[in-house]
């Protein structure tokens, strides 16, 4: 994330009317928030996703004096759950956990939307980064990325890749490890977790998989953990290089969730927010939260928070030409 993180002036003040501009300045400040406030949550119960929003909610709730109430609103790759909050009233009293799958992957897959992935929301912040990690089958003599590219490239087609489904990010982290590394692999899609079910199996012989899905097989000794797709090692797993520095240079790829409101958000409900949102961060007790659950604790500035959207955006549009994945 150090890229991410840096200050930079003059993308700073381009990205401004994408996000403070959305905040539609009030005349005078008022009382907030004065009744509970909903959290959308584009993906079902128990994702990765949903347990770190849910820490948020929680922490923030505490700080506000009020209630933040998860309301998971999954299918169609978040589009339920995104069109919800877009058309939502934009008074501080919905919120909108936006992920990987919702903001970069479903517009570019989607031709038809009802909402702007960007232009209909006020972006707060990043909270929660999750590594993707890549994962082995146990049995096999493999202990590194390099030990794996050059497996693959002695045994062409003769590795299985498991992946969670079409278009979805484990997919996507596997057509663009694949295609960077240079090896001929068969993806084989699952639903969902059966993938990770394949792979200690046998079934098929590795993954790119979310952390917080893998990191109790990795300590049961189900699954071998080589290498996380981070810019940077995640401090949840220190000892675990990054594909990027054990083989497969450039390579990055990572889930993530951030804060969103709808647009036109008034300016002093949006500082009220971010603030909030900024300080329970901090904490040490959220982040030791947020890490039980898998995640990396981030926060950004709203211009920084477009930015890495935008990158993401172009990361994962890479990968999807290269899954030749049609527009629906």
């Amino acid at each position: 994330m150090s890229a991410l993180m840096r200050n930079t002036a003059g993308s700073i003040a381009a990205l401004a009317t994408l996000s403070l501009a959305a905040a539609a300045p009030a005349a005078e400040p008022v009382a907030y928030p004065l009744k509970p406030i909903r959290i959308i949550i584009a993906q079902t119960t128990g994702t990765s996703v949903d347990t770190l929003a849910r820490v948020l909610a929680m922490r923030m709730g505490e700080e506000l004096g009020q209630q933040i109430v998860a309301d998971n609103r999954g299918g169609a790759g978040g589009i339920i759950g995104a069109e919800i909050a877009a058309r939502s009233a934009p008074d501080g009293y919905t919120l909108l956990v936006s992920s990987t799958g919702m903001q970069v992957i479903t517009p570019q897959i989607f031709r038809k939307l009802n909402y702007d992935p960007l232009g209909d929301f006020a972006p707060l912040s990043l909270f929660a980064v999750t590594q993707n990690i890549l994962v082995v089958n146990p049995s096999l003599p493999l202990n590194s990325v390099k030990e794996l590219v050059a497996y693959a490239k002695a045994n062409p087609d003769k590795l299985n890749m498991a992946n969670a489904g079409a278009g979805f990010q484990s997919h996507l982290a596997g057509v663009l490890f694949s295609n960077m590394a240079g090896i001929d692999v068969r993806h084989v899609p699952y639903k969902g977790g059966a993938s990770l079910i394949a792979v200690m199996g046998n079934e098929s012989q590795f993954t790119i998989a979310p952390s917080p899905s893998v990191m109790a097989h990795i300590r049961s000794g189900r699954l071998r953990a080589l290498a996380s797709g981070g810019e940077k090692r995640s401090p949840l797993t220190p000892e675990l290089p990054t594909i990027m520095e054990t083989g497969v240079a450039g390579y990055v790829s990572t889930g993530w969730a951030g804060l969103m409101a709808p647009k036109a958000l008034p300016r002093p409900l949006f500082d009220k927010l971010y603030a909030t949102l900024v300080k329970v961060m901090k904490d040490p007790a959220t982040r030791e939260l947020m890490e039980r659950q898998g995640g990396d604790p981030v926060v950004t500035t709203p211009q920084e928070f477009v930015r890495f959207i935008r990158e993401e955006y172009a990361r994962f549009g890479t990968a999807i030409r290269l899954a030749g994945l049609k527009v629906e």
